[in-house]
């Protein structure tokens, strides 16, 4: 499995292996029961991955209510080892990143000591662009403020061959870079499903990837947005243009803060427990409507779904 890790793979056909065949007909009928029963354990665990697979038609009003026709979004509930999601054929459809790819280059940023730690400063290079980015900054404030020229210059110093070396490492997507070092999630050259961007937040979240615990860490921090008593959110947007259509991201988790009653007798009567829920959402406007604040929209339309599944707080 790519270490990304996806989650709705397609569906395929169940083909016994001439390989198989051949050593049926080849040792005893008590082997032929042991490889006979091995295959169908293979085949009911695989089924029972399915299963925890669910559709949510009706997740679709909180798109189709906005005027919102192209969209997806996708769940994993860690804790009951389930998957959740609206439009099954967008959430496996790749798209370009955008900023969401912030996430990806900070964490090569730090893997590679380009940046020491998030408190990298970056001297803004005199160009006037917005004022939330006209200064200098460090990894943590141009990553909260989606900062495109200190992530561009964080791009030049990692450099391609490094780059490429984790893309490929880290099955990001379709992999592909192109000539440009700083623009190449930007272009629509690298693109990334729903599902990759879940499975890939997912690894990071229990430092499964090939890189070090502190590296995972230290941007998981960078993510967070939002921390209550009942629950903490953690999540990156990203907004690209592609022949006149603009793509709104917002990829991330949640960790559901729960009380549970331990055992009678125990010395802690209680304790609150995080449960990770992992999520990705995309949808498509025409990039000449301004009818509404699509980039706030996108925000009100992941909460409305993590309250429908019970994550957040209704």
């Amino acid at each position: 499995m790519a270490i990304a890790e996806t989650y709705i793979p397609a569906l395929k056909k169940i083909k016994t292996p001439a390989f198989f065949l051949y050593l049926c007909g080849s040792i005893s009928i008590y082997m032929r029961i042991s490889v006979l029963s091995f295959c169908l354990i293979a085949i009911f665990i695989s089924s029972c991955k399915d299963v925890r697979i669910t559709e949510h038609k009706d997740w679709g009003k909180y798109f189709e209510n906005k005027g919102i026709k192209n969209a997806c979004f996708i769940l994993r509930d860690n804790n009951h080892e389930s998957v959740h999601y609206y439009n099954r054929a967008r959430c496996l459809e790749r798209f370009l990143p955008a900023s969401t790819f912030k996430i990806f280059n900070s964490m090569v940023a730090l893997e590679t000591a380009v940046a020491a730690d998030d408190q990298l400063v970056i001297k803004w290079d005199s160009v006037v662009r917005r004022p939330e980015w006209d200064k200098d900054m460090n990894m943590r404030e141009a990553f909260k403020v989606s900062c495109v020229p200190y992530y561009q210059e964080i791009a030049r110093r990692v450099g391609p061959k490094r780059m490429q070396h984790f893309l490929d490492t880290m099955k990001y997507g379709n992999m592909q870079m192109g000539g440009q070092i700083d623009n190449f999630w930007l272009n629509n050259t690298l693109k990334i499903s729903a599902d990759e961007e879940m499975g890939l937040l997912k690894r990071m979240y229990f430092a499964e990837l090939p890189m070090s615990e502190r590296t995972q860490r230290i941007v998981k921090t960078m993510m967070l947005q939002e921390a209550t008593p009942a629950y903490n959110l953690y999540y990156k947007t990203g907004t690209g243009e592609v022949n006149g259509k603009t793509t709104y991201w917002i990829v991330g988790f949640v960790e559901k803060i729960v009380k549970v009653k331990e055992l009678e007798g125990s010395m802690n009567k209680s304790d609150f427990r995080n449960y990770p829920y992992f999520f990705a959402q995309n949808f498509d406007m025409p990039s000449s409507d301004t009818s509404k604040d699509w980039m706030q929209t996108r925000k009100d339309i992941m909460k409305d779904i993590l309250r429908d599944y019970d994550v957040l707080p209704k």
